[in-house]
């Protein structure tokens, strides 16, 4: 049992969560995950470390509430427990001094993207940062990455923040500006596939962390297998990084779809529940 001292919604559907886990608080390098359980009857869910604190044990983890079990997640308070937190999971983020270091985010991302441009920074380079949502609602960890960047771009779709557009236009206006040693980008895989492409014309060497569907985070179910460089890769134990240049991002976007019906009907009849405990608890 992990011990929650904190978790609170701090954007549009995005949780702020600290949990006590002591081991993984320790051990964890940038780039690594965990794959929480919240109670007997829980599902697996892999979440990046976006923090830690070594002195009291804890991590940082933040989610976004897109289904049943990130809605109970959005539900428990400080005091309670998580019945398992498993990790540090994955291989960390190649870390050393390349120079100057891109960090790109893009909705729920941006978490990941942290702990990468800290450690990058850390490590000597110059780190830039781009974020980017669809509204500013959805935007996290701004003030946080602007003291860990040289600089940082904002961009939402709608323009409710920063500037209107998306973060491949800043990356474009960068790469024509200056000279980039190395590209990490982390959010939806449109995103991810279009920063790609746009590195790919300029031979800069780019990293992406995979959001492939995860089950037991062993590499033995075969669940978040990805193709790259034309091999299978499992992205709980080969990732969540990957060279960007090699990953095939039109079959992980099938793949994420493949229980998108059932994963709606899951979340709607969840809701449906706790609208009827609600009635009962107020009737």
């Amino acid at each position: 049992m992990h011990l929650i001292h904190s978790n609170e919604i701090i954007a549009d559907n995005i949780g702020k969560m600290v949990v006590e886990a002591e081991y993984t608080a320790m051990h964890r390098k940038a780039g690594q995950f965990v794959i929480i359980i919240i109670d007997e009857f829980g599902e697996r869910v892999p979440l990046t470390i976006a923090g830690a604190d070594k002195g009291a044990g804890t991590i940082t983890l933040y989610y976004q509430i897109v289904g049943k079990s990130t809605s109970k997640l959005s539900m428990l308070k400080s005091g309670e427990y998580l019945k398992d937190v498993a990790g540090p999971l994955g291989h960390p983020t190649e870390v050393k001094k390349f120079g100057t270091v891109l960090c790109i985010g893009g909705g729920i991302g941006i978490a990941p993207v942290y702990p990468i441009a800290s450690a990058m920074k850390e490590a000597g380079n110059r780190v830039s940062g781009i974020i980017g949502a669809r509204e500013g609602g959805l935007l996290i960890l701004e003030n946080e990455l602007s003291q860990v960047c040289d600089t940082l771009q904002v961009f939402t779709d709608n323009g409710s923040a920063g500037r209107k557009g998306f973060v491949t236009q800043g990356l474009s206006e960068i790469l024509e500006s200056e000279k980039i040693d190395l590209v990490v980008a982390v959010g939806p895989v449109p995103m991810m596939k279009a920063v790609s492409e746009i590195t790919k014309e300029k031979n800069i060497k780019t990293f992406v962390s995979l959001n492939s569907v995860m089950v037991d985070g062993t590499g033995m179910c075969g669940g978040c297998r990805v193709t790259v460089g034309n091999e299978t890769k499992f992205t709980c134990v080969d990732g969540p990084e990957f060279d960007a240049h090699l990953v095939n991002f039109d079959e992980l976007l099938l793949r994420l779809n493949t229980y998108k019906d059932e994963e709606s009907a899951c979340f709607t009849e969840h809701k449906h529940k706790c609208r009827l405990d609600g009635v009962t608890k107020n009737g």
